[in-house]
């Protein structure tokens, strides 16, 4: 490492695309760009009243130029012509129906305003009766296909959604030939790939979604799916035996991409992953802390010696599979559906009579009346906070249960619904808001017990992710409510640094992830002590938070009951 070597990070967000431009010797940031989706933006594609959330590649594509060429064009020439490698992460599971070639669907002809050829955000529930049947079929099989992922299987993820968007899509059903994850196809369309059978699928998304797993040769045997339904017969051909850790290259710059990013063929391109994955590396997760990213949602990661933890399979997370954050460790993951997104819910349930009120104004201007609502947005949540923190804590504070997006664990159940209780005319909303942050912060704690029941100890909390560098209310609240410290890693792009970390792996610049982390790491910045008086109280309103939760489960009719309920709900 003589010579100055330079690395790029790519972070795929939900609402927006990130690049980092880095010093791979130090993990210095040179340069970073941001680019939000403008079709996203528009609400384009989605429908939230029946749970479908679908982004068009072409956001994803755009996105990808610009902030790689905004990256390049502010480091200059000399640093451009040092870069070595580029990685990518996404969310997931958020695959997307392709050809042979590997061309999604939405950018062929006939089919750029299907929404059903386009990518299924992480988020969409459309596919929760999907779900419901496999977590069923899987019962009937010797063979638990189910044991890696925490043995309950989510709409959230890869075959649910194949299979509802083939059900639901004639015209997608007979022009798909294989479905890939947003995290393996960026690297592909990078590398100039046209055959899809070519391409290097991330054991990341590969284990924790699509059900691969070493023990089973690959995925499940063309049987457990075609005897689900038909619709899947002769899927598991066109999909993948082999899946890499992202520390592989998944091949060289393509000239085409060359051309338009200003880079050489010679910078290598990393195997693709999840967020939160990479997020963890970038954050510096260590053995047995659980890695916390936490904005629209958390995704919360561990890592430990595989050794160690090959014979307990932890029920009810997102699965435990080898390689899938740093090769060489087990990595398990689990997370909430809604975190950031529980407060956004009710930050805009407070402004919708703002909004209708400006919009329905004879006596200002459209701009004036959008800067006013702006200028408003922008402040509710920080005096929410601010007020919020005043407030005594007691036993008989307002409830909430956070299931405002469903449960993606413990246990996935993604058509539980959110509650609030105990409230009377005196909850104002400071006190509501209050007790919703507080209900993601118990629904953390139920995730650091599931591990701990398990035989996985949480050892410690690393927090990464917009909520975590920007409220110390949250921060404090849940290290009380864990009643452990929580530690928050200084840099506010843990997974684009997490993926320039892959990069220069990739690129063969260090020979081991972890060489990378303590090389390009940046340490933390601020940390969280639990107040004992304060954990006290909330230990004992955590086990009637587990009591109302219980109750209310009981009340949510069946996965498949509901669907039909939302969809016929939706046609009228």
């Amino acid at each position: 490492m003589k010579d100055l070597s330079y690395v790029i990070g790519v972070d795929y967000g939900t609402d927006s695309v990130r690049s980092v431009l880095v010093n791979a010797q130090n993990g210095e940031e040179v340069a970073s760009s941001v680019y939000f989706y403008p079709r996203w933006q528009q609400g384009q594609y989605c429908n939230a009243g029946i749970n479908q959330f679908r982004q068009h590649p072409l956001d994803y594509m755009e996105g990808l130029e610009h902030t790689i060429k905004e990256c390049v064009r502010k480091a200059g020439a000399n640093v451009a012509a040092a870069v070595k490698g580029i990685s990518v992460d996404t969310t997931g599971s958020t695959p997307v129906a392709v050809d042979k070639t590997g061309t999604p669907l939405a950018l062929l002809p006939g089919f750029g305003e299907n929404p059903n050829a386009m990518f299924v955000l992480w988020k969409d529930h459309t596919s929760v009766r999907e779900a419901a049947e496999i977590n069923e079929h899987a019962t009937k099989f010797d063979t638990n296909y189910l044991q890696y992922v925490g043995g309950i299987y989510s709409s959230e993820w890869f075959w649910a959604k194949l299979l509802h968007v083939l059900r639901e899509d004639a015209q997608v059903r007979e022009a798909i030939y294989s479905w890939v994850e947003h995290c393996d196809w960026i690297p592909f369309l990078l590398t100039g790939g046209n055959d899809v059978m070519q391409m290097k699928r991330s054991v990341c998304a590969a284990g924790h979604k699509s059900l691969w797993a070493a023990d089973f040769g690959g995925l499940p045997p063309d049987e457990f799916f075609a005897s689900l339904d038909p619709l899947l017969q002769g899927f598991t051909e066109r999909l993948f035996k082999d899946a890499y850790a992202s520390d592989k290259a998944a091949g060289h710059l393509s000239q085409e991409w060359a051309d338009r990013l200003g880079l050489s063929t010679e910078v290598v391109i990393g195997v693709g992953a999840f967020d939160a994955h990479m997020g963890a590396v970038g954050g510096q997760v260590e053995p047995y802390h659980l890695s916390k990213v936490m904005g629209t949602s958390t995704c919360d990661m561990l890592v430990a010696p595989t050794a160690e933890v090959e014979n307990k399979l932890v029920r009810g997370i997102c699965g435990q599979v080898p390689g899938s954050v740093i090769p060489g460790m087990m990595g398990l993951e689990a997370g909430q559906s809604a975190f950031g997104d529980t407060y956004a819910w009710f930050k805009n349930l407070l402004l919708w009579p703002l909004q209708q009120l400006l919009s329905q104004s004879q006596t200002i201007s459209n701009e004036t009346a959008d800067a006013l609502y702006q200028e408003i947005s922008d402040k509710i949540i920080p005096e929410l906070t601010n007020q919020a923190a005043q407030l005594p804590l007691s036993e008989q504070d307002a409830f909430a249960i956070d299931w405002f997006n469903g449960r993606r664990t413990p246990d996935a159940n993604q058509v539980l619904k959110g509650a609030i209780l105990g409230l009377g005319l005196g909850s104002d909303a400071p006190r509501v808001f209050k007790a919703l942050v507080e209900a993601t912060c118990f629904g953390a704690k139920k995730i650091v017990d599931r591990f701990n029941e398990q035989g996985v100890p949480v050892k410690g909390l690393i927090g990464l992710g917009g909520v975590a560098k920007k409220s110390p209310f949250i921060m404090q609240m849940m290290a009380d409510v864990m009643n452990m410290p929580i530690r928050i890693h200084k840099s506010e792009q843990t997974c684009a640094i997490g993926a320039a970390m892959f990069a220069a792996t990739a690129a063969g610049i260090y020979s081991r992830v972890e060489d990378a982390m303590e090389a390009m790491g940046q340490g933390f910045d601020a940390a969280y002590h639990p107040d004992a008086t304060r954990a006290a109280i909330y230990a004992k309103r955590y086990e009637q938070y587990k009591a109302h939760g219980e109750a209310i489960e009981k009340l949510i009719p069946p996965a498949t009951a509901q669907v039909t309920d939302i969809q016929e709900e939706a046609v009228r």
